[in-house]
């Protein structure tokens, strides 16, 4: 879900201005799953460009605030969610706590880093949403040590329909701030994309697995 539309067409320009991403339609990337895909997202990016980095913090807080009002905890996804989680927290003087992918191997062995008490109402930060799996993992963990998640948010989603049943499956309200449909109107309109290009990205969109196969 998108709160704001003048936000999700900002923050996809400013994706696309840094290259965080990248559209190559002709020339598709491989991704670490072996598929084929026309885009490439890597929001770490956007940390090293004070103005978006910014934008984004501020994006995400002005949405909680006005959204999630009862939030009482921000909590990031490992790795690339915990920089934007802790700057979104700072933002809005609330306590920051990390999720890893596993329990840390040594130590007090903790996969939840930081003080969160059972009851406590949390927004989970996350870079990027594909099929919805690692951060619907994440928000399992913080259920099982008695957190309420209020939301998860994300810089962008591809939204795809297997990310959106698994959220609905999972009980677990989300947002982003931009996403893939956005993307490519804003890559259209400032010529990111050749009109030719549209039906090849749309084409990926509506089935990734199908389009993928054809590029072998």
């Amino acid at each position: 879900m998108i709160y704001n539309n003048v936000i999700a067409r900002e923050v996809a320009e400013y994706l696309l201005e840094i290259r965080a991403v990248v559209l190559k339609p002709n020339e598709p990337f491989t991704w670490a799953s072996g598929l084929k895909s026309p885009i490439y997202c890597d929001n770490r990016k956007t940390l090293s460009y004070p103005k978006v980095r910014s934008y984004i913090k501020s994006s995400f807080a002005d949405t909680i605030s006005e959204e999630m009002k009862n939030a009482e905890v921000i909590a990031g996804v490992a790795t690339a969610g915990i920089p934007h989680g802790a700057l979104v927290a700072d933002v809005l003087n609330k306590p920051f706590v990390y999720v890893r992918d596993k329990p840390k191997a040594h130590g007090m062995t903790n996969q939840i880093e930081g003080k969160l008490d059972a009851g406590q109402k949390v927004v989970v930060i996350e870079d990027l949403i594909s099929t919805g799996g690692s951060s619907l993992k994440a928000v399992e963990v913080l259920r099982q040590a008695g957190a309420e998640v209020v939301a998860l948010g994300a810089v962008f989603a591809y939204g795809f329909d297997t990310s959106i049943v698994a959220f609905e499956q999972a009980k677990c309200k989300f947002f982003t701030l931009s996403d893939y449909p956005t993307l490519l109107e804003v890559a259209a309109r400032l010529d990111y994309i050749k009109p030719n290009e549209i039906d090849t990205l749309t084409e990926w969109y509506k089935d990734p697995e199908v389009w993928s196969k054809k590029q072998a």
